[in-house]
């Protein structure tokens, strides 16, 4: 089970690949398929840009949030009723 995925098994892989797409259109599907790689990077890198932690950001954001005074909303049971 070693030895089930042999350079052979690569060459008929692209056999098959070159019989349904032709020689012409590969240039084309390479160029398609290396773009696609590009954006993809692209965008893992700006979401682990927007992920990174930010130093005194976080910090400031979370202060402000507790610090906010609670208000009661209406309707719940702590409402005394007339």
């Amino acid at each position: 089970m070693a030895n089930a995925f042999s350079p052979w098994h690569l060459l008929l892989i692209l056999a098959v690949i070159l019989l349904l797409f032709g020689a012409a259109k590969l240039p084309a599907l390479a160029k398609s398929v290396g773009q696609s790689a590009r954006v993809f990077r692209g965008e893992m890198k700006a979401m682990k840009d927007e992920d990174a932690p930010r130093g005194g950001d976080r910090a400031d954001t979370t202060s402000a949030t507790s610090d906010a005074p609670s208000t009661p909303t209406s309707g719940g049971a702590s409402d005394p009723k007339p």
